[in-house]
C-alpha cells in the first residue's frame, strides 16, 4: 500500500513539472492505468472465486495484465484528442473523462447484477445463498467486462472533443474522476498535490513543501 501512494505522490509531482498540456496527457494515462489495475485486480478476484481457490495468483496477474491494459487505453485515449483538450465519451450507462473507466463500472454492475440474480434463484430453488453469491457475482463481473469493452469501443459515442473541453471543468480533482450527465455528481480519487508552507523569521524568509494525498473529492450539485 504505502508503495502504490509513492508512486501516485510520484506521478502527481511529475506531472506538476509540466506544463499544462503535457499535464493533461499524463493525467489521461495515469487515470486509465489505476482503473486498469483495479479492474484487472477485480478480474482477478472474480477467477478466485469461479475457481473456488484461496491462491492469489489470479490476483497479482490481473494486476500485472490490468496496468499494462490501462497504460496501452492511456496511449489510445491521447491519440484521439489534439493537444490541450478534455477527452470525453458517453457510453450506455456513463460518461467518463477515460476510456477505462466505463468497463470498470460496467463490471462493477455486472457483479452487482450477478450476485443479485444468483441471490434470487438460490432462494427459490433453495440452494446454499454464499456459494450462489460467490459465483454469480464472479460470473457478472466477467461478462460486465465484457460487456463494458464492447460499450467503451463500439457503442459509446465520442462527443464533439473541441466542444468537450470548451466546457466548464470538473470541480474535483484526482487520477480518478467520474462524473454523471448533469454533473450533479462529481467523485474525484487518489490525487496527491504538494502543500506550500511559507516560514518567515526575523531573519530568513523561506518555505517548506510537504505532499498532501487526496483520497476522495465529492462536489453535489443539489
Amino acid at each position: 500500500m504505502k508503495k502504490t501512494i509513492l508512486l501516485l505522490f510520484t506521478l502527481g509531482i511529475i506531472a506538476l513539472s509540466f506544463s499544462p498540456t503535457q499535464g493533461q496527457s499524463i493525467k489521461l494515462v495515469g487515470q486509465n492505468t489505476l482503473n486498469g489495475a483495479v479492474n484487472g485486480v477485480l478480474l482477478g478476484g472474480a477467477t478466485m472465486a469461479l475457481q473456488d481457490s484461496d491462491y492469489f495468483g489470479p490476483v497479482r496477474t490481473g494486476l500485472g495484465a490490468g496496468t499494462l491494459y490501462g497504460i496501452g487505453i492511456g496511449v489510445h485515449d491521447i491519440s484521439k484528442i489534439d493537444k490541450g483538450q478534455q477527452f470525453y465519451i458517453s457510453a450506455t450507462f456513463n460518461d467518463a473523462t477515460n476510456t477505462s473507466v466505463i468497463p470498470l463500472l460496467d463490471t462493477l454492475y455486472g457483479a452487482a447484477g450477478g450476485a443479485l440474480i444468483a441471490s434470487s434463484v438460490s432462494l427459490i430453488i433453495r440452494e446454499p445463498l454464499v456459494e450462489s453469491l460467490q459465483y454469480g457475482s464472479a460470473i457478472g463481473a466477467w461478462a460486465g467486462f465484457g460487456f463494458g469493452l464492447i460499450d467503451a469501443f463500439i457503442l459509446a459515442e465520442g462527443p464533439d472533443f473541441s466542444q468537450a473541453s470548451t466546457s466548464n471543468p470538473s470541480k474535483v480533482n484526482g487520477f480518478v474522476t467520474y462524473e454523471n450527465k448533469d454533473r450533479s455528481l462529481e467523485v474525484g480519487l487518489f490525487n496527491p498535490t504538494v502543500m506550500e508552507k511559507k516560514e518567515l523569521t526575523s531573519s530568513t524568509m523561506g518555505a517548506h513543501y510537504h505532499p498532501v494525498f487526496t483520497f476522495m473529492d465529492v462536489n453535489i450539485a443539489l
